[in-house]
């Protein structure tokens, strides 16, 4: 299962349909609880194991990326998690630097690549980034809240390469609206690859390679539901069970009388290059 930000494997996830059978026949109070009290710190997605499935993008973006960083010289990953995906790569550069704006996965994604040799950084998304001009030859990310093109463009050498994942429009939709109600058309259309690939070239990055998917996701339990709008925030914003228990009810009963909630995530890879 992964989000907006991430889970840290590039397979397609596969459940056994005892797993499924085990949560499914829970009752409502028990699979809410159980979600409730689980931690939500980090981007590790293993918790929705037999609970929930993403499809992965066909670009293997943790492979991919992995191969760009042992031959990079000095690299920057923006709005690192947890760290896991950086964790991931067998050899990192001489100098590495990861950068993160939420202070719980601050701490966890320092616990995690200091050893390796990272350098993290606490940095605000939406501030300008705190590195010198031409300081790295790779910049990664995956998930990226809002990519701040100009500012990737400013910290890369010439010649450096821009390497992300982004999440593309209405990405889960069928789990916000579900909740929220049908959303704008601006709303619905926003992280848009064609959008973010202008501005890329207005801050004076060359697109070598845009590609776009769309994936299936399935909830096979409420509990999923609940742990991933506790842990992916931006989803439905101010979400808690108490204000949404009547609809998480109905939904718990549709799981159960028609099988798996199923929606879509949308993703787009990136790779652009500063002259």
């Amino acid at each position: 299962m992964s989000t907006d930000r991430t889970d840290r494997t590039d397979r397609t996830d596969h459940t056994s349909s005892t797993g499924r059978a085990s949560h499914t026949d829970r009752t409502f109070e028990a699979l809410v609880a159980e979600a409730e009290a689980a931690p939500t710190e980090g981007w590790d997605f293993s918790w929705f194991e037999g609970r929930a499935t993403e499809a992965r993008p066909s670009w293997r973006y943790a492979e991919s990326m992995a191969r760009r960083l042992a031959d990079a010289s000095a690299s920057l990953d923006i709005q690192t998690g947890g760290g896991e995906v950086l964790a991931s790569a067998a050899v990192l550069p001489p100098l590495a630097v990861a950068t993160e704006g939420w202070p719980a996965n601050v701490a966890k994604a320092t616990a995690l690549l200091h050893p390796r040799g990272v350098a993290v950084v606490a940095s605000p998304e939406d501030a300008p980034l705190p590195f010198a001009d031409g300081a790295f030859d790779l910049v990664t990310s995956r998930h990226p809240v809002k990519a701040r093109f100009d500012e990737i463009a400013r910290v890369l050498r010439p010649g450096g390469t821009y390497f992300a994942q982004h999440v593309g429009p209405a990405s889960v939709f069928e789990v916000v609206e579900y909740f929220l109600g049908p959303q704008p058309a601006e709303v619905r259309g926003g992280r848009h690859p064609d959008l973010e690939r202008a501005e890329a070239e207005a801050a004076g990055l060359e697109v070598v390679d845009l590609r776009a998917e769309r994936l299936r996701i399935e909830f096979f339990d409420i509990g999923a539901v609940v742990h991933f709008l506790r842990k992916v925030v931006w989803m439905v914003p101010g979400f808690s069970v108490e204000e949404y228990r009547p609809r998480l009810r109905e939904l718990h009963e549709r799981i159960r009388a028609e099988g798996p909630f199923v929606a879509h995530s949308t993703r787009h890879l990136f790779d652009l290059r500063k002259p």
